[in-house]
């Protein structure tokens, strides 16, 4: 188990670096100068600018200066707000995009749980293919569109009571999170509600539930302690990487509610050539993203044996 462990962790860590590598590739190789951005500076002030943030050295100098502070933790100063620290914004905004990314995990799961349930239970007639024309839609509509809806629906709402119950926008109670939490966790509740009725359908047949019925147990008491429990493996299978992706995946809900998340500095900083901001925000959700896959494998290395590498 440990050298399984220790395998894992080599090859998380060799993701990293090459997560690491592409951004910084992928920074340098975009036209542009992120010293100008619509500032006009003096030749004096871009040097001194470009000497201060080491723009003026080789670029392979400045890989390795980049690669060795992002071992120690740091990832620079932003290029465009004075005097604050890319470690600063993610250490501020990033418990944010989590709350944000935990609720919608939330939301997504509880819905998995509940239309996974009733479309297997009612296999091939209206409930089931109601919920799966929805689920279809929630894996097809991009999450800016049901954003947009998600506001107006918002609109809507405030209209008939006639006063502010959710916040379009903005940050600060739990009104303002319900309607964005709920947006964010659409695509993977139907993405889950997909995987737990195949998952349902395969083992409806399954021995353990023909028993539990020769048992005399209610056909209530096998679908929720027998047939759901163990068809929810696959679903648990999927969640580290769900938590990582929805948490880390709320750019565009962010932007749209004004909501001061990681993500939404991840996008103003792409759009103001921000590289520091780019390279330190990609870096830390890539090293989360692993991190998570990580953890699931472990987990399932320990509970069964045989997916461990020899």
């Amino acid at each position: 188990m440990v050298r399984f462990i220790g395998r894992r962790i080599v090859s998380g860590l060799v993701t990293i670096w090459f997560i690491a590598t592409a951004t910084f590739a992928a920074m340098h190789a975009v036209p542009g100068d992120p010293l100008l951005n619509d500032k006009v500076v003096s030749p004096a002030i871009r040097a001194n600018l470009a000497r201060q943030y080491g723009l003026d050295q080789p670029l392979y100098r400045q890989y390795v200066l980049y690669l060795g502070n992002m071992l120690r933790g740091d990832f620079g100063i932003s290029f465009t707000q004075k005097n604050r620290r890319v470690n600063d914004i993610i250490r501020e905004h990033f418990p944010v995009s989590a709350i944000l990314g935990v609720v919608a995990l939330v939301f997504a799961v509880a819905g998995a749980l509940l239309w996974g349930g009733i479309t297997a239970r009612y296999h091939n007639r209206l409930p089931d293919w109601i919920i799966m024309f929805l689920v279809i839609l929630g894996i097809s509509v991009p999450g800016f569109v049901f954003a947009a809806w998600g506001q107006l629906l918002l609109i809507r709402i405030n209209q008939w009571f006639g006063s502010t119950i959710f916040p379009v926008a903005g940050w600060g109670t739990p009104q303002h999170v319900v309607v964005p939490a709920l947006v964010l966790g659409l695509g993977t509740m139907a993405y889950l509600t997909r995987l737990l009725r195949s998952s349902m359908l395969e083992t409806r047949g399954a021995d353990f539930l023909r028993t539990a019925r020769a048992k005399g147990l209610s056909d209530s008491r096998i679908f929720l302690r027998h047939h759901l429990r163990n068809a929810i493996l696959p679903m648990v299978t999927v969640l580290g990487p769900a938590v990582a992706t929805i948490t880390t995946g709320g750019f565009v809900v962010e932007l749209v509610f004004a909501i001061p998340g990681l993500g939404r500095y991840f996008v103003q900083a792409v759009q103001q050539l921000d590289y520091t901001v780019i390279m330190g925000t990609t870096v830390f959700y890539g090293a989360f993203l692993v991190a998570m896959v990580i953890a699931v494998d472990i987990l399932y290395g320990w509970v069964d044996p045989r997916i461990r590498p020899g």
